[in-house]
């Protein structure tokens, strides 16, 4: 069996957004686009998404540009479209509401199917639909329907002490959107989305940069690697 390709973390963030574009094309009837039309649409520069289509190899022609459709069912395929991606959200705070209320209502094959709280007043009822969870139950919910994902919106002090139970289980990977830098064995991977770091480094690149001079997802996440 074939290694899984491997592509840069920047272009694997910017495929669903691809993929989006690309079914409301399709729904217009539109047969083919050009990376221009693309970049146009995305706000990414026609470079980048060459680039990153090039990592697939030859998803186009040069002066024909790209099958809409065959795009569309690459992406598909690519992005595991055709197969429903079970979630589980513990902490049911204002922010775990928010995403339960939500709950990815413009992408059908994820849904957070479960939630996990320690507050009484919470357990037992339903937030968006979702059923809201004992946390003593988590082990054995997430085992039982094999859930694979799970976002962590809990304080920072309980986030390692819950990502410890949550590795023991089926779980490969952990939306952490608290503070807390996490530990995990390899096989679990860890994506942060802490808002008030986001905030800020936008708040600096907004403030030195020129005018003529858009700031690009990539070059922050360039800008913002660690020192070696």
């Amino acid at each position: 069996m074939s290694e899984p390709l491997k592509i840069p973390k920047a272009t694997a963030k910017r495929l669903p957004l691809y993929y989006r574009f690309l079914q409301n094309l399709y729904r217009s009837g539109k047969q083919r686009v050009s990376s221009a039309e693309l970049s146009e649409a995305v706000k990414v520069d026609s470079a980048t998404i060459r680039r990153d289509f090039s990592y697939f190899g030859a998803l186009g022609k040069k002066g024909y540009g790209y099958n809409v459709h065959y795009l569309l069912s690459f992406f598909r395929k690519t992005l595991n479209q055709d197969e429903l991606t079970k979630v589980a959200l513990i902490g049911v705070g204002n922010l775990g509401t928010a995403l339960l209320k939500y709950n990815f209502t413009k992408n059908n094959n994820t849904k957070i199917v479960y939630a996990f709280d320690n507050n009484v007043e919470k357990i037992g009822k339903t937030v968006g639909d979702i059923p809201v969870f004992g946390m003593d139950q988590l082990e054995k919910k997430l085992k039982e329907d094999e859930i694979e994902v799970a976002i962590l919106t809990v304080p920072a002090t309980v986030a390692q002490m819950i990502t410890d139970r949550l590795v023991k289980t089926n779980v490969k990977g952990i939306v952490n959107f608290t503070p807390a830098r996490l530990t995990v064995p390899s096989t679990v991977s860890v994506h942060h989305i802490d808002l008030a770091v986001e905030l800020q480094s936008f708040v600096y690149f907004i403030n030195h940069y020129s005018d003529d001079e858009p700031i690009v997802e990539e070059e922050i996440e360039e800008e913002m690697q660690p020192q070696k």
